[in-house]
């Protein structure tokens, strides 16, 4: 079949005879069939990021693992997994899923400030590839529960190297002042404690120092402190094999967005860490489906206040919620191109002021009825959705080529209230 036209500047979505496509499926077909608020994801636009992370390592021994928080739909990390990516996990139900569909426990590391008991044993009977350790105390609740096991627990600690990552605060981790992470400076001190436990193997180091990062001096940064602290543990006679370098690699919001590649990632990091002579870890997660996913959603109705204008649609901050906590941007259009123009706030249905995806855009003419694309919507839009006002997640449909199939169902009122019982 004919390709899609690439006029927009997400891969693998454009328009042909002024309707959207994603690969070889018309969005209006594909919504007549499945409705709205929907999820739509590239097969092939996933396909060439993890092949864009593959090409740029390939010259180091390095293990790409992709961090499930972005996006954990089981049918995008079977993709994951079939192309032997490790999982860079942060609970216990993501190593659920890892696991589920077929992740070796080889290939897989897990972060997080607060792993319960119950999750660190979990990860310890599966045998996993590292705890990334981020404090002194978890350390030493992971030894005691290894020691219960019989087992011992392979650990790297995560270091907080104190760089500014230049993006939004509340998705900065390697700040001295967030809750991420050992302090580098008592680094040395965790890793000589980490020596004397019995039911600890120490593995490696870890660094991740926040998301959406465009400025790679950043990286540059933190790998060189990161690497200067190996050579430290070396002279204390504490030999590592994993330097793990976190993730964060943004993408593209804005149609004039520059963001780096991940080639120009390895071109920071794969000097520094061949320095130390350990094995690479990187944890892409945005930047493998970010821009690979759309949320569609239907224009309910239009408002207009006089001087300020609304577009209602039926899709709400609970299926996307970053414009509402991050002020974050997504490029917004119409699924079907139009000569003449409307400037509004497109706004969801929930009954909080901050339930909006764009305010003041510009975007091809809608009526009631039309559709709307929210774009560079894969990572943090479905993994970060919710039920508020009872509202029902939305459906999840993966294209290939021109077939699709639906990868999650849409949620209704009775599976919303399950799990709940009247008293």
């Amino acid at each position: 079949m004919q390709e899609s036209v690439n006029n927009l500047f997400i891969e693998h979505f454009g328009y042909r005879d002024s309707n959207l496509y994603c690969e070889d499926v018309s969005i209006g077909n594909l919504v007549a069939k499945v409705g709205t608020p929907v999820y739509v994801y590239s097969k092939r636009a996933i396909i060439q990021r993890i092949r864009a992370y593959k090409d740029a390592f390939k010259d180091y021994q390095t293990l790409i693992c992709y961090a499930l928080k972005a996006n954990s739909n089981l049918s995008i990390l079977k993709i994951i997994e079939e192309s032997r990516l490790g999982a860079d996990i942060v609970s216990g139900g993501e190593l659920y899923k890892a696991k589920k569909v077929g992740f070796p426990s080889s290939r897989i590391v897990y972060a997080g400030v607060g792993k319960t008991d119950f999750e660190i044993e979990f990860a310890i009977r599966e045998g996993i590839l590292s705890f990334n350790v981020e404090s002194q105390m978890e350390l030493e609740i992971i030894n005691q529960i290894a020691k219960k096991y019989g087992k011992k627990a392979n650990v790297s600690i995560r270091i907080n190297p104190d760089v500014d990552p230049k993006t939004h605060p509340y998705i900065s981790t390697g700040l001295k002042k967030s809750k991420f992470g050992i302090d580098i400076h008592q680094a040395k001190e965790v890793y000589k404690t980490a020596l004397k436990l019995e039911n600890i193997n120490i593995v490696g180091i870890h660094c991740h120092i926040g998301s959406q990062i465009t400025d790679l001096s950043v990286y540059e940064e933190a790998a060189q402190k990161t690497a200067e602290l190996v050579f430290q543990l070396k002279r204390e006679g504490i030999e590592l094999q994993y330097f793990n370098i976190g993730g964060g690699l943004g993408i593209r919001y804005r149609p004039e967005d520059k963001v780096p590649t991940p080639k120009d990632l390895a071109n920071i990091v794969i000097p520094i860490a061949s320095q130390t002579g350990l094995k690479l870890i990187v944890e892409p997660g945005r930047s493998i489906i970010g821009e690979a996913g759309a949320l569609i959603t239907k224009v309910m109705f239009l408002k207009d206040k006089g001087d300020k204008h609304f577009v209602i649609v039926d899709s709400g901050m609970n299926d996307l919620v970053r414009p509402s906590i991050y002020n974050a941007y997504h490029h917004i259009v119409a699924v079907k191109q139009r000569d003449r123009k409307i400037k509004a706030d497109i706004v969801g249905p929930i009954c909080e002021t901050g339930d909006f995806f764009g305010i003041d855009r510009e975007i091809d003419w809608v009526d009631r009825g039309d559709l709307i694309a929210i774009l560079s919507a894969g990572a943090y839009g479905s993994s970060m959705s919710f039920n508020y006002n009872v509202r029902p997640k939305a459906i999840e449909v993966l294209i290939d080529r021109e077939k699709f199939s639906i990868i999650k169902e849409r949620e209704d009122y009775k599976h919303i209230t399950l799990l709940e019982e009247e008293i």
